[in-house]
């Protein structure tokens, strides 16, 4: 190896390593800060001198985290189904049948996923108030139940699926329907994988659509219940640190149990 590229791997290297204690060591705080007193949070210290559970055992009495925990599983996890569903049939629609106006839906779908949220908070708003979706996890999902995002990645994902195995199918006579979920959804697994985990990382950290919606604290979620710690007089800081790793260890073992899954599926489907 020339003196050149042992000098370039060292250089990417020490760039790799940067940007990674970058990116951990703000979470290493977060979880290092909820283990210390009250009067050791500003301390410049990179241990907690005496650690102790007191933040986390104030955050357990003071608000029902579990159950907020609880409801964020289940709107993620909801939201994501709904996403993935919708963006399935709506993507092979848009492969499987020619018909006039085709390429303006595919403009539009597009166009919509430039349009921020908070754009369709309010007409959403009121209809979840007419419909009686108000602090529930339904008016959560609901609204979220279509995502042009998944729509245009799983298009992509069919669109190259080989034209020649959808018609050998259906020449043995399968139907639109089974031909999907028998022929082209077992071979798009990484996309779809891809896809579900995007969804419900964003779904995850949903945060102006439930500020919005959701009026009790045993209604809420994650997002909204760190706020229970954030006040004008000053924030909380030793326990809100407490709830933020509380909210983040879901999502870490969803990570660690799906690590080669997570990779593999980003690699394969060419998702950046």
């Amino acid at each position: 190896m020339t003196n050149e590229r042992r000098i370039g791997r060292v250089a990417a290297h020490g760039v790799m390593i940067t940007l990674s204690v970058l990116a951990i060591f703000p979470v290493y705080w977060m979880i290092q800060s909820s283990f210390r007193a009250e009067n050791e949070i500003f301390s410049g210290g990179l241990f907690p001198s005496a650690p102790t559970f007191q933040n986390y055992l104030h955050v357990l009495s003071a608000m029902p985290i579990l159950r907020i925990l609880g409801n964020t599983v289940v709107m993620a996890g909801a939201t994501t189904l709904a996403q993935v569903a919708t963006g399935v049939l709506a993507a092979w629609a848009l492969v499987r049948w020619r018909f006039p106006g085709g390429a303006l839906a595919r403009s539009l779908i597009a166009l919509s996923w430039l349009v921020p949220f908070q754009v369709v908070m309010i007409p959403n708003y009121v209809l979840a108030a007419r419909l009686g979706l108000l602090d529930s996890v339904a008016g959560l999902v609901i609204p979220n139940a279509a995502a042009a995002f998944a729509v245009l990645v799983l298009y992509n994902a069919m669109r190259g699926f080989p034209r020649e195995v959808v018609e050998a199918a259906r020449m043995d006579g399968a139907g639109s329907l089974r031909i999907l979920l028998e022929v082209v959804l077992p071979n798009l697994r990484a996309p779809l994988a891809s896809v579900s985990i995007l969804c419900f990382i964003s779904a995850w950290n949903e945060y102006f659509w439930p500020l919005l919606l959701i009026r009790r604290m045993e209604n809420s979620v994650v997002q909204i219940g760190l706020q229970f710690f954030m006040t004008q007089e000053g924030n909380d800081w030793g326990p809100l640190m407490a709830a933020a790793t509380l909210a983040s260890l879901p999502i870490l073992a969803l990570y660690l149990v799906l690590q080669r899954q997570v990779v593999d599926s980003f690699m394969k489907s060419g998702i950046r």
